[in-house]
């Protein structure tokens, strides 16, 4: 009885394993990347250039939010609320990189002044749009997370600012710099 039992398993088990393989495919090809491959080139490109960096970020993000306001002004449908449900994730996922972003060159003392500025003055206008959308159960859970992740971005890089222009006043001769080297 036992070994009827062991045969059924192995039997199942073998079965099974095509499924599992097949559903663990399909999860990983469903997974979005929110970059197109020409945005992903500039942003290697720009590796080097922390400041450039964060501009490449700055306009991709500003891209989505414009995608995601031309989006609301559509008739509500189950594929327009899919769409932005999509559109909404992808911006979250591109602010916390960017997040990200700044906290690694903050931690280098990169000076990112000349693009944190505009950086600031972009996030509440994201924030509006982001708020401006009515909550449809479709993508409400997508736009509470892109509210709270655009507010996390403004404050750091509101805070970023501030910190760097009071360190860069007492670090004159660290103005301009990528990283910060050792003295």
């Amino acid at each position: 009885m036992a070994s009827r039992s062991k045969r059924f398993l192995i039997h199942l088990a073998a079965l099974s394993l095509p499924f599992l393989f097949f559903v663990s495919l399909h999860a990983q090809k469903e997974k979005r990347d929110p970059l197109t491959s020409a945005q992903i080139e500039k942003i290697r490109e720009a590796g080097i250039d922390p400041a450039e960096r964060v501009k490449i970020y700055t306009k991709i993000v500003d891209e989505h939010v414009t995608t995601i306001k031309g989006l609301t002004n559509r008739s509500k449908s189950a594929a327009r609320s899919h769409r932005l449900d999509e559109e909404l994730q992808d911006l979250t996922a591109l602010m916390d990189e960017l997040g990200s972003n700044l906290d690694v060159y903050a931690d280098r003392h990169a000076d990112l002044r000349i693009s944190l500025k505009p950086l600031t003055e972009s996030t509440p206008g994201w924030l509006t749009a982001i708020k401006a959308l009515p909550g449809e159960s479709g993508f409400d859970l997508a736009r509470k997370e892109a509210i709270e992740s655009g507010q996390d971005l403004a404050d750091q890089a509101e805070r970023l600012l501030r910190e760097q222009t009071e360190y860069f006043n007492l670090h004159k001769d660290e103005q301009g710099q990528e990283r910060s080297e050792p003295k």
